[in-house]
């Protein structure tokens, strides 16, 4: 499924890398918004059967999970009635990254806990948007398809191209900003 998705992919855009190649670029603002079309069908397919694919792996698994709007999906593993997280504040995590396929690319265990600022960056935008929706020494699961996570290229380490990923996280420190 993974690959089908690779080459189709692929495929369009090579046609767009030819399509850009040839003298026959595009020069005005009509010729422009002529590959919108086309590009936005590709991204509305891919983001289909991304979400496919994830409902697909829960029910296998037999998870019960949470979408958000964005298409970040989540559930809680160890609830807390301490303090929900908020913009600003900083957090430290334990975490574990796998694939779909259960394979561990990274994990506190080896690497060292995150410590980050929520709001600012530095980490996948799904994780961002998951820490918001926790509490203070909470454990999740986030789902990130691409577009919550690494995008098309992965992390050019070990997060392969158009990867979806699954993300336990354990807030272990919560600071509130000041």
């Amino acid at each position: 499924m993974i690959k089908s998705k690779i080459i189709f992919l692929f495929l369009v855009l090579l046609g767009l890398v030819s399509a850009c190649n040839s003298d026959k670029r595009p020069k005005t603002l009509s010729e422009v918004q002529a590959y919108e079309k086309p590009l936005e069908d590709v991204n509305r397919y891919l983001l289909n059967q991304d979400e496919q694919d994830i409902r697909n792996y829960c029910k296998r698994h037999g998870w019960k999970m949470n979408m958000t709007k964005s298409g970040l999906w989540y559930g809680d593993l160890k609830p807390s009635k301490l303090d929900f997280v908020q913009l600003g504040d900083v957090v430290k995590i334990k975490y574990q990254v796998k694939l779909l396929d259960g394979k561990l690319l990274y994990d506190s265990d080896s690497l060292g806990t995150k410590t980050f600022e929520v709001g600012h960056g530095g980490v996948e935008n799904g994780l961002e948007e998951g820490i918001l929706l926790m509490k203070d020494q909470e454990k999740y699961r986030f789902i990130m398809p691409p577009h919550k996570a690494h995008g098309l290229l992965g992390d050019l380490n070990k997060i392969p191209a158009r990867s979806t990923i699954v993300y336990y996280v354990e807030i272990i420190k919560l600071s509130h900003k000041e």
